[in-house]
């Protein structure tokens, strides 16, 4: 199909590498001579018809978007996110649909995690919208992809953390439990975890009831310092309903010396700067998003080494398109712990359990 205007929005949970994703968007759509107009805040701007020309200029700002040249290396998004209510209805994807008609608009890119991907589908489906979706979850919860934009920026900033916390710890002869972000689904915990040298890992995958929980950790924090460890660290998912800072003080109950310590790491993860990988896997699926509506495809997102059966080879090797309906059943089998790509994290952290502590 011939492409002259398509829209772009970002929804959902901010993740590093949205903008890299942006710039690359703009500007090879540049190069084929076509527009394309930012969505601010979503869906909810979707709805609201309000989206601005994106840019490479570096002569101004067009509020409140600026060049997406000099965006791309910060962390969040220039065109804003949201968790839109409205268009959870019918009536407010239908005035979406007729927002984006009113502009012109013959392709739109959705930039976002499970929800916001939801959303892209039901676009297509219900109106006939060409549509392509790109992950972005730091979460890396998202079926039919290995990866997610934002996912190894978040893993490097809680390493970080855990690097720096490890330096206190160490000189004060503490353990400390580190509670991550990552909702229902534990790789973070489980890759930060293995990279920081953590002598334990709580991931709800685990499902552990909270006495086992606190048995786990305790003997964690026992062995490590019967061993003459100068630190023992611990990494929490959020997806462990039993707040860090309840855990740290049941503890310090049971172990003599109040050596507990929590932190909550929460939205630092988010933030930051995007890592190169974050930036490149951003990139290469833009260009393959705005290839995919240039030739007539919908109602897919672009997977980075996707290990899902429907994926659809393009040009690049690394990345293929994968149906959104397929999508969103893998998501929903990862987030049950029933799809083999969680089936293998899960055994692998089974294994490597007794060298972890827990």
């Amino acid at each position: 199909m011939g492409l002259g205007t398509i829209a772009v929005l970002t929804s959902g949970g901010d993740a590093p590498g949205m903008n890299a994703g942006l710039r690359a968007l703009t500007k090879l759509a540049a190069a084929r001579g076509v527009n394309v107009l930012g969505v601010v805040l979503g869906y909810d701007g979707l709805i609201d018809g309000e989206h601005r020309p994106l840019t490479t200029n570096h002569d101004g700002e067009l509020w409140p978007v600026p060049s997406v040249d000099r965006a791309a290396g910060a962390g969040g998004t220039v065109l804003g996110s949201a968790r839109s209510k409205r268009f959870l209805t019918a009536e407010g994807r239908a005035t979406a649909a007729k927002s984006i008609a009113e502009a012109g608009v013959d392709g739109l890119v959705v930039i976002g995690g499970n929800g916001s991907l939801t959303g892209a589908h039901l676009l297509a489906t219900e109106h006939g919208i060409p549509v392509v979706g790109l992950p972005a979850s730091i979460d890396n919860d998202i079926g039919g992809t290995a990866t997610a934009i934002g996912v190894d920026t978040a893993v490097n900033t809680i390493i970080d953390a855990c690097d720096r916390i490890s330096d206190t710890a160490t000189a004060h002869r503490r353990a400390f439990i580190v509670e991550v972000m990552g909702r229902d689904c534990g790789y973070l915990a489980m890759a930060s975890a293995i990279a920081a040298g953590a002598d334990a890992v709580l991931y709800r995958e685990q499902k552990r009831s909270e006495d086992e929980v606190v048995q786990a950790v305790e003997q964690a924090i026992r062995r490590g310092f019967t061993r003459n460890k100068q630190r023992v660290l611990i990494i929490k998912s959020e997806g462990v309903r039993l707040p860090g800072t309840k855990l740290a003080r049941v503890l310090n109950d049971r172990i003599e010396g109040d050596l507990v310590r929590v932190t909550v790491l929460g939205h630092l993860v988010r933030g930051g700067r995007p890592s190169f990988q974050d930036r490149r896997v951003a990139s290469r699926m833009a260009y393959a998003a705005l290839g995919a509506l240039a030739d007539g495809r919908s109602d897919v997102m672009t997977a980075w080494q996707s290990p899902s059966e429907a994926a659809i080879a393009t040009g690049d090797p690394s990345v293929s398109l994968v149906p959104l309906d397929a999508v969103l059943d893998e998501t929903d089998a990862l987030l049950r712990g029933e799809s083999p790509i969680m089936k293998w994290r899960l055994e692998t952290m089974e294994k490597i359990s007794g060298v972890l502590g827990v």
